[in-house]
């Protein structure tokens, strides 16, 4: 294989891998994912609400029916106690004590009607909750469906070029010596990318400082050329 044209096919291959490594940032920073993340997390959290909501409203439910039972069953036994009074026949004492009895189990029935009264408002303001939590769940989950469609979109078209600049990269690969293949992917691990760089009027194009003449016949005479400052591969 002709050592230059193998340098000058490295070169090409370090402008496709710079291309692809563009495309990679591009896709896994699309500003759509932070906000796709963000309505996420705001769906996450509208549902934990909702769900909690929704507990605290059935609790709530439970609270008003088991309050109602047993104000009925109160209300029940004040209306007997109270004919028992009404019907007569019984000593001063025990009209007294029934009586007693009675404004008691009226004065309870009336606690638990202004319970239930609560209750039934706290239930009105749970379900007003809920529904609100509803709506912005909803609004959350299409934006979040929205930015998904717009994310698919936008890396599909990464996609494709990822796949056009892949296959040139195949197509450069078998031109280029084998080892000078691994030191070029050495060298990339370690310099950001930059392994390559072109010597044209004694400056290196990969950190952009000049070689003296000397440095530069030195950098020559090495297999294959390395700059004196950089190190990267110097294609002339």
């Amino acid at each position: 294989m002709e050592p230059v044209r193998s340098l000058h096919d490295l070169l090409d291959l370090q402008d496709v891998d710079s291309q692809i490594d563009r495309l990679i940032d591009q896709r896994q920073g699309l500003p759509e994912l932070t906000d796709y993340r963000a309505a996420h997390e705001a769906t996450v959290q509208l549902g934990a609400k909702l769900a909690a909501a929704e507990n605290r409203l059935r609790d709530t439910g439970l609270a008003i029916d088991k309050t109602n039972g047993e104000l009925e069953l109160a209300q029940q036994k004040a209306s007997a106690e109270e004919m028992r009074l009404y019907a007569g026949g019984l000593s001063a004492r025990d009209a007294d004590y029934l009586r007693r009895e009675v404004e008691m189990l009226k004065a309870k029935t009336g606690g638990m009607e202004d319970e239930v009264l609560a209750l039934m408002e706290s239930r009105d303001v749970i379900e007003a909750e809920i529904g609100r939590l509803e709506g912005e769940l909803e609004a959350a989950t299409d934006r979040k469906g929205r930015l998904d469609a717009q994310i698919r979109e936008a890396w599909k078209t990464i996609d494709e070029e990822l796949a056009v600049k892949e296959r040139r990269k195949t197509e450069i690969m078998p031109l280029i010596d084998e080892d000078l293949i691994d030191l070029y992917e050495s060298l990339r691990e370690t310099r950001d990318g930059r392994a390559v760089g072109a010597l044209s009027g004694g400056v290196c194009g990969a950190c952009h400082l000049m070689l003296s003449s000397a440095e530069e016949n030195a950098a020559r005479r090495e297999d294959p050329p390395r700059c004196v400052h950089c190190r990267a591969i110097l294609v002339p």
